[in-house]
C-alpha cells in the first residue's frame, strides 16, 4: 500500500544539551519533543546535532522516534532527518528508517521534507506499508 501524508507538528519542548564553539561555527545537541496533528497524530522524541555560523543556522542532522497513528495505523518508527541552509534557501529531509516499524507500522518505508513558514511546521511523507 502506498500513501501519502500530510500535516503539521509542534514543538512542544527544546532541550540545549550541549554546544562546542569552533573557529566559524558552533556545534550543538539538543533534544527536542513533537506533536504531530493531520494524518500522523501522535508525539516524537529527537535528537539532533546542529551547526550554526554567524550568518545562521546551517545545518542539522538528527534521528527522531514517532509513536502514534499514520492514517489510522497505530505503532512506533524512526526518522532520519538531514537539513540545512544557504542563501535564504531551506531543505528539510526525513527518511523512514527502514525496520524500525512496529505494531500495525511494521515493514513502513519511505521518505519525506519538512516546511517552515509563518503559519508554522508543515511535513509531507510519502510511504509504502506492507498489504494486509
Amino acid at each position: 500500500m502506498n500513501g501519502h501524508a500530510t500535516g503539521t507538528f509542534d514543538i512542544t519542548n527544546w532541550t540545549e544539551l550541549a554546544t562546542e564553539d569552533k573557529e566559524g561555527a558552533t556545534f550543538g545537541r539538543n533534544a527536542i519533543a513533537k506533536t504531530f496533528h493531520g494524518d500522523i497524530v501522535g508525539t516524537s522524541t529527537t535528537e539532533i546535532l546542529t551547526v550554526v555560523t554567524p550568518e545562521g543556522p546551517a545545518a542539522y542532522v538528527g534521528v527522531e522516534h514517532v509513536d502514534g497513528t499514520l492514517h489510522g495505523r497505530k505503532g512506533t518508527f524512526a526518522l532520519q532527518h538531514s537539513a540545512g541552509s544557504h542563501n535564504g534557501e531551506q531543505w528539510l529531509k526525513w527518511q523512514i528508517v527502514p525496520t524500525s516499524g512496529t505494531g500495525e507500522l511494521t515493514g513502513l518505508t519511505g521518505e519525506g521534507t519538512i516546511r517552515v513558514d509563518d503559519d508554522g511546521h508543515h511535513y509531507l511523507l510519502d510511504y509504502t506499508l506492507p498489504e494486509d
